[in-house]
């Protein structure tokens, strides 16, 4: 972005910039050409593109899922099959795809993001029994709830929906982000990676990754599903006793001062 490009340059950091719509073929093919031209044999790709749509399975229209698909996962194996014939020859690598904990549960409204983060996590694992015999790592960063502004997005409570678990949703985004954890967590994981020589597929990031995972595992799929189909205040109880966060929906007040 340019913004990135004018930090670096402010902070004279060792850093290109390079322009690349991961959802172009051919720009991700000139991208990467021209990365390896003027620097060599690139020795890690993260993948970290992404976007994300909120709605219902019913409400979201299909070229949204389409788009969300595109960018999150079609962008992901581009990049991939432009370094990785060089990274097997070379018998050296390490490719690091950033999904979420939203690649291992599942819950609307998000479903559009959680499909292709689920992608992206068979994609990971089917790739790193590939290229291992090779020597070439891959890894996959997990992060739970971070501060970003996709993920201000998410706690805004929609209006016109006629599912409720948007609004639970939205508001449970926004507890969370009132302790709000750092995209640098995320960087820092990212960075610990590349420069180890660690195998270890999934890496956990931030205080509310591992929770919500084992959430999810105490309950069978159909607990699961019960949860989510329930009636407001009992899942606000839930979040309550399970994670002791009050999620309900606070009144906005309006005043209005006289004169």
């Amino acid at each position: 972005s340019p913004a990135l490009a004018e930090t670096a340059v402010r902070e004279k950091l060792p850093i290109t910039v390079s322009a690349m719509d991961v959802d172009v073929d051919e720009s991700v093919r000139e991208a990467i050409v021209a990365i390896q031209q003027a620097h060599g044999p690139i020795d890690v790709l993260v993948n970290n593109a992404g976007i994300e749509r909120s709605g219902s399975v019913e409400e979201l229209p299909l070229a949204e899922f389409r788009a969300v698909m595109e960018t999150n996962y079609f962008g992901v194996i581009r990049c991939i099959q432009s370094v990785a014939t060089q990274m097997r020859k070379r018998r050296s690598g390490c490719i690091i795809n950033v999904s979420s904990v939203a690649g291992r549960i599942t819950s609307s409204p998000l479903s559009s993001y959680m499909a292709s983060k689920w992608a992206v996590e068979a994609l990971s694992e089917a790739l790193a029994g590939e290229m291992k015999m090779f020597n070439v790592r891959v890894a996959i960063v997990e992060p739970g709830i971070i501060d970003t502004a996709m993920a201000r997005r998410i706690g805004v409570p929609p209006s016109d929906s006629v599912y409720p678990q948007q609004a639970r949703f939205a508001s449970l985004f926004e507890a969370l982000l009132k302790n709000p954890v750092p995209p640098t967590l995320v960087a820092e994981k990212i960075l610990e990676i590349a420069e180890s020589s660690s195998w270890q597929l999934r890496h956990l990031v931030g205080p509310s990754a591992a929770p919500f995972l084992q959430w999810r595992s105490q309950m069978s799929d159909e607990e699961w599903v019960d949860l989510y189909a329930s009636d407001d205040e009992t899942w606000y109880r839930r979040i309550e006793l399970d994670f002791d966060l009050d999620t309900r929906p606070k009144s906005r007040l309006t005043t209005v001062g006289s004169s």
